[in-house]
Parts: C-alpha cells; sequence; structure tokens
C-alpha cells in the first residue's frame, strides 16, 4: 500500500469520546493537517490523503462503468 491508497474520511457518527484531543469535529482538521507536516509528509501527500485518491478511484470506476456499457 501507502500514500497512494489511503484516505481520510470525516465520519464522526458513533465514535463517542474515542477521538483524540484536538480532533473532535471536522473543523478541528487544520489541526490534523499540521500533525502530518510536522512528521513529514508533503503538501503533495496531504492533498492524495484528504480527497485526491478518493476522486482519482471515482474517475477509474466512472471510466470503467462507460468503457462496460458502451460495450453492451
Amino acid at each position: 500500500m501507502g500514500i497512494g491508497h489511503v484516505g481520510i474520511g470525516s465520519d464522526f457518527d458513533g465514535v463517542g469520546d474515542s477521538l483524540p484531543t484536538g480532533l473532535k469535529n471536522v473543523s478541528q482538521y487544520p489541526n490534523l493537517i499540521r500533525g502530518l507536516l510536522e512528521r513529514g509528509y508533503s503538501e503533495a501527500d496531504i492533498r492524495k490523503l484528504l480527497g485526491e485518491n478518493l476522486l482519482r478511484v471515482w474517475q477509474a470506476v466512472e471510466d470503467h462503468a462507460g468503457a462496460t456499457s458502451s460495450r453492451t
């Protein structure tokens, strides 16, 4: 795996008090980003984690669906 295969979501429903300090809801994402930068992740890596990977996969799924439907 690696950075190109991971995504961070924001579904905080049902997690109770198990979230780390400074990340209790999506409004605190800047804390997460700061922590990733402090650990040496590049801005490009962080963009992948926060959405680019998901968009790439969705695009591949749509492309595949379009190619499959055009064969029928």
